[in-house]
């Protein structure tokens, strides 16, 4: 076993009633406020100074993952619900739908102008403030 495959192993968490792994929240299902599956989180985006959640990013649309569109939603606007086993958000799929988005394999511009246009679609102040 190689010195960073072992590190790899190390870095495992046991997940808790409050602390979960990121890896652990990629692929959680989102329900919306009318209680339907409105896609997947793909990855999370975390403030590199203050080490906040920024953004879950949904992940639906296409075939086999491809043609998927993605989706930057406040990390404000989820609550993780047990009996779900997935996040709950009071936004419908439709709703998330409207908002802004990058499509495919784009690159998204990660700039303030973008996440005040996603944080006022979905009416809550940015992590930043």
């Amino acid at each position: 076993m190689s010195y960073h495959n072992a590190n790899l192993q190390d870095a495992r968490i046991k997940e808790t009633h409050d602390l979960t792994a990121s890896d652990k929240v990629e692929g959680t299902k989102v329900y919306g406020s009318d209680n339907k599956h409105i896609g997947s989180i793909e990855r999370v985006i975390i403030e590199k100074r203050s080490g906040r959640v920024a953004y879950a990013v949904l992940g639906f649309g296409g075939f086999l993952g491809l043609g998927e569109d993605h989706y930057p939603l406040p990390w404000a606007k989820l609550t993780y619900d047990e009996n779900l086993g997935g996040y709950r958000t009071d936004v419908t799929r439709d709703q998330v739908e409207r908002a802004p988005k990058y499509r495919g394999n784009e690159e998204y511009d990660w700039n303030e102008e973008n996440g005040r246009r996603v944080y006022d679609y979905y009416g809550v102040p940015p992590y930043w403030m």
